[in-house]
């Protein structure tokens, strides 16, 4: 569960975990990872440090699982599980 309070590496870990729940070939932002409920009580900042975060893992430490397809008009980074 997210709260206001929840810090940015347990935010980050829900994130990672909740990649496994990607079906291969499915499309997605860091938003889709989170209900829209929970990603509304995630402060401003921290999205954008999550999202930082994500971007960095999925090109250094899961290139083989997550591809970056780049940015949607809203310049959210979107994402493909392989």
């Amino acid at each position: 569960m997210v709260y206001e309070s929840t810090t940015l590496n347990n935010l980050f870990d829900m994130a990672v975990e909740a990649t496994r729940d990607v079906v291969p070939g499915e499309t997605y932002i860091v938003r889709d990872l989170f209900r829209g409920f929970e990603w509304n009580r995630i402060q401003k900042g921290n999205r954008t440090k999550l999202g930082a975060m994500y971007f960095s893992y999925a090109k250094t430490e899961a290139p083989s699982e997550i591809e970056s397809l780049g940015k949607t008009p809203q310049n959210q980074q979107m994402y493909r599980k392989k």
